[in-house]
């Protein structure tokens, strides 16, 4: 399965809204565990079995509540029994769609 996942403190008493040091802290959580894994501006997708993939973002959501009053966790899973590698594969496809559309 491939979940992407949003996680984030509010109620923090920084100033500027930041919420790096908390994201740092999930990030790390993620790159721990090992799994494949890929992590951009808004969110971090892994690659993994069920249990294992909402152990790490239980982890992260509970590395993040250091930071913040509340916490806001954001998922998005595409379970697709049977695939693997999914996480590069799936841009390998879009890649090649988009190759052959402008053919």
């Amino acid at each position: 399965m491939l979940a992407a996942f949003s996680v984030a403190p509010s109620g923090t008493a920084r100033a500027d809204g930041s919420v790096s040091d908390a994201v740092a802290a999930a990030v790390e959580v993620v790159r721990a565990s090992r799994l494949a894994h890929h992590t951009d501006a808004m969110f971090t997708t892994l690659e993994g079995e069920w249990d294992e993939v909402f152990a790490v973002i239980k982890a992260a959501t509970e590395a993040v509540a250091p930071f913040g009053s509340r916490i806001s966790l954001i998922i998005k899973a595409d379970i697709r029994p049977g695939y693997e590698n999914e996480l590069d594969n799936k841009m390998a496809r879009l890649e090649r769609a988009i190759e052959e559309r402008q053919q």
